[in-house]
This record gives structure tokens, C-alpha cells and sequence, in this order.
């Protein structure tokens, strides 16, 4: 693998030169820019764990392809012990990161899209599976961050792609020539996006023949000529002055993903990385598999977010004094079965994949459906106890400089002080981590990140076999099966 360490993947991405706006002045090296920083530093986390004993033989795979060692997060996923060791790195990671590490779109990407361009081949041998079979050994080899890019801004939502008023709305493609393609419109919520090295794009929807134009799906780099990318705000990220550590949380590492509008304004993509042009029929099973996979990672990677959320507000209980309370285990222990309900769901979906017609492996799709929208329940209900059990305190904390100050700092560390002697510096710090992870963009992610919760709803209602569960009542019951009128 070219890239192998995170200082590897660092440097990596000083040599692009990606177009990036944050706050009305462009970014010219995300990894120094403290907007952006400790987004990429959470992604490198991926790279790092690659390299360590312990956890080695989650992060990394053997590649189907070329029977070389890769990322985990570059492969297709060959077995259910594939999706299960996807869960399990997922959740190491959320530990070690506390935060979004950002790989995962592009991985569930490349799942769907691999899978689909066998399924297109299969029917009209467009050459798009060896097409892209090429682009993802290049992608294995090199280690590269791949940031999927499917949402579009949808515009008037009452209307499809070919109806709105802008056709920007929704990316399409504008042109096509004997060499390529050339694309317009924009994707939003892009996780990852400025810290990633190349663009997975898919279709948002299920699509009709008025849609054939939008029914796109292709690669590029993400510095490519035309690519454009804003960088989001995120809950408090005025604080991540470099000479802020204490008041940020987590000095290291991002709130969510870092997530940033992506551009394309008349991008030419060789034909070489376009891998669906038209084939609207397919456009539903890309977006079905890309959704399932990609939410059968947040029973993983946020059960890995609740545990240092559980250990911090352990901590702090122990800092206040109040750990030994039967209310405060009560609660502790609440969250503790929360994320273990929530993780055996990640891992459920996964220990009943199936395999697709390429042979690659699918979750369970129900089951991924059903983890995801348990997320958006069990994630705010942990984030509820945590800041029940941290107390006030965490909202009204004065700022580390008014700590340092030599006026009123041993005011705060006598007003503030801690059980038994401990440092109060703990106690401030973990008030804050606290304050990070409950607080803003990172609940907004959990609820929606990977489709709302009534995306989940509809899939588990689609998917509830009802026909079949009347069948059950009406044997048990003795009524007799008769036609529907």
C-alpha cells in the first residue's frame, strides 16, 4: 500500500490542491487549518490502526482482487466474517476517536457500486464492472480515502430530477463525448469530503426513464478542474483556537465528520471512472445497498462514541463523588445496556448477510434498517443520562482562559474542586468532553446521518413480511385463507 502510516496519509493530502471555503476564505492545507484539522486527524486513525498488533487484523484485509494486504475500508467485503470484522473495527475506532472517522461512505460506497456494475454487466455488458474493478485496485493499492458522494440538494422535493425548475438540483450529466462525460450540480453533507483523496459519486433516488441524465455514477479526484467544496459549521468550532485545548473537548479529534457542500460545475470525468450512465432501472438497488450498508455501521461505530460517553460521565461521578449513588449506577448501567442492545443489532444485520450476484456480501437489510433507527433512539437517550448524571455545570463552565488567569483561576479551581483531592483539571476537562458529545452537530448526525428516521421506518414496514405474519394469525386461529378483496 503507498499509504500506510497516518503520517503518510497527512502528507498525502498536502500534495492535493483541492478548491475549499470555510467561512469565506479558502483553505489552503487542510491538515494545519484548525477548522479541518482535527477531522483529519480522526481519519488518520484509520491508517494508524492498520499498523498496531492489537487490532491489525481488523483493519486490514485481503484484497478478492489481487490477493494483496489492503484496507479494510478499500474492500468488498467477501463473508459474513468480513461484515462482522467491519463492526467490530468500527466500534474500536469510535473509541479511539470519540468522533466520525470518516471512511465509511466511501467504503459502503464501493460495496454497493461493485455489486450494482455486475448487476448492469450482467444485463448490457457495458464494461462498467471491469471499468470499475480497474479504478478500486488502484484505490486498494494506494490506501486512498474514497469520500462517497450520493445526496443531492433535491431542490423542489415535491418534484423529480428531470422536473425541477434548476436542473442543477440533482447532478446530471450535461454533455458526453468520446472521451468522457461532464457533470453539474452539487452534493451536500459530504462526510469527509475535503480530508479524502477521490469521489465516489452515486445516484440519491430511484430513478425513471425522464431521469436517464441523472442516473449517473463515476469517480474523480477531489482537486479535479470544476470541483468546488465549503466546508460546514459545526457546534462551537470557534473554540478551535490553537491556543484553545481544554474548552474545544476533544483537542484531537472533530465533533461529527466534518461535512462540506461539494461543487461540480462542468467536471469532465473520463469514461474509464464513469460506472453507471443512464441505467435507471439500477438506481434503486444502488441506493437500497449503499443505505443498508452504511446503516449497519451506526450500531457499531456510535456504540464505540456511547462507551467514552459512559466512561466519562463514570468519571466524572467519581470526580463529584457521586459514583456510589444507586440512582447513578442506575443510569450508568442504562447506558451501558443501550449500546450492547445497539451493538448486537450492527452485529445481527451483519451475522445474517447474504451474498449478491457479484458475491459480494450484503447485510441484512431489514435488520440494518432496524439498527439504524434504534440509533436514533439509544444515541440521545445515552447523550440524556450523560448529562443528567454530569449535572449544570457542563453548560455554565467558564472558559480555560478565565482557568489560567491569575485573578479568578483559583477562584474556579476552589468552586470547582474535586472528591478526595482529585485535580480539578480533570474535571473541567471531562465537563467539556461531555459538552462536545452531547451537544449540537453530533446529535443532528446520529438522527439523520444515513437517512432520517422515517427512511428506516418505511424500509422495516416494507420489509415486515406482513402477508405472511396474517398467515400465522389466521392458522393459530382456525380462519381459512381466502382471497383479498
Amino acid at each position: 500500500m503507498k499509504i500506510k502510516t497516518a503520517s503518510d496519509y497527512m502528507e498525502s493530502l498536502r500534495k492535493l490542491s483541492p478548491v475549499i471555503y470555510y467561512k469565506g476564505e479558502r483553505i489552503e492545507d487542510v491538515t494545519a487549518s484548525p477548522a479541518t484539522a482535527p477531522h483529519v486527524r480522526a481519519a488518520a486513525m484509520t491508517y494508524a490502526l492498520a499498523n498496531t498488533k492489537e487490532h491489525g487484523h481488523l483493519a486490514t484485509a485481503t484484497s478478492h482482487l489481487t490477493g494483496r494486504t489492503i484496507s479494510r475500508f478499500t474492500h468488498v467485503h467477501q463473508n459474513v466474517e468480513d461484515l462482522i470484522k467491519k463492526v467490530k473495527l468500527l466500534r474500536v475506532l469510535g473509541q479511539k476517536t470519540g468522533t466520525c472517522f470518516q471512511r465509511c461512505v466511501g467504503f459502503d460506497g464501493i460495496n454497493a457500486m461493485y455489486s450494482v456494475a455486475y448487476e448492469i454487466d450482467q444485463k448490457y455488458d457495458m464494461g462498467y464492472f471491469e471499468r470499475f474493478k480497474k479504478w478500486l485496485i488502484r484505490i486498494q493499492d494506494e490506501n486512498l480515502m474514497v469520500v462517497g458522494a450520493m445526496t443531492d440538494p433535491k431542490g423542489d422535493r415535491s418534484k423529480g430530477p428531470a422536473e425541477q425548475p434548476d436542473p442543477d438540483q440533482y447532478l446530471h450529466v450535461l454533455k458526453r463525448t468520446n472521451d468522457g462525460i461532464v457533470i453539474r450540480g452539487a452534493k451536500l453533507h459530504m462526510t469527509g469530503a475535503v480530508n479524502s483523496h477521490e469521489i465516489l459519486i452515486m445516484p440519491t433516488t430511484a430513478m425513471d426513464e425522464s431521469s436517464k441524465d441523472y442516473a449517473v455514477a463515476c469517480a474523480l479526484p477531489v482537486d479535479a478542474p470544476g470541483v468546488t467544496m465549503i466546508f460546514g459549521r459545526q457546534a462551537n468550532d470557534s473554540r478551535r483556537d490553537l491556543e484553545e485545548t481544554i474548552d474545544v473537548g476533544k483537542p484531537s479529534f472533530g465533533i461529527v465528520g466534518g461535512e462540506a457542500v461539494i461543487v461540480f460545475d462542468d467536471v469532465f470525468v473520463p469514461w474509464e471512472n464513469v460506472f453507471m450512465d443512464g441505467q435507471t432501472e439500477f438506481t434503486s438497488s444502488l441506493v437500497y445497498r449503499f443505505a443498508a450498508h452504511h446503516r449497519a455501521n451506526y450500531g457499531a461505530c456510535k456504540t464505540g462514541l456511547m462507551d467514552v460517553l459512559t466512561g466519562a460521565v463514570t468519571y466524572l461521578a467519581q470526580l463529584q463523588g457521586s459514583a456510589k449513588g444507586s440512582h447513578v449506577r442506575d443510569k450508568v448501567t442504562e447506558m451501558i445496556h443501550l449500546s450492547e442492545t445497539l451493538y448486537s443489532s450492527s452485529i445481527a444485520c451483519s451475522a445474517e448477510g447474504s451474498p449478491t450476484p457479484s458475491g459480494a456480501f450484503m447485510v441484512d437489510t431489514m435488520l440494518a434498517n432496524v439498527c439504524k433507527h434504534n440509533v436514533t433512539r439509544f444515541h440521545f437517550e445515552v447523550a440524556r443520562l450523560a448529562v443528567d448524571l454530569a449535572g449544570g455545570f457542563i453548560a455554565t463552565l467558564p472558559s480555560e482562559y478565565d482557568f489560567r488567569n491569575e485573578e479568578v483561576g483559583h477562584l474556579i479551581k476552589k468552586y470547582f474542586s474535586c472528591a478526595d483531592g482529585l485535580p480539578v483539571e480533570d474535571r473541567v476537562k471531562i465537563g467539556r468532553l461531555i459538552e462536545a458529545m452531547t451537544g449540537g452537530t453530533a446529535m443532528v448526525e446520529s438522527m439523520h446521518g444515513a437517512g432520517s428516521p422515517q427512511a428506516q421506518r418505511i424500509m422495516i414496514f416494507r420489509e415486515g413480511k406482513l402477508k405472511e405474519k396474517i398467515q400465522f394469525a389466521k392458522a393459530l386461529a382456525g380462519i381459512p385463507s381466502r382471497a383479498n378483496k
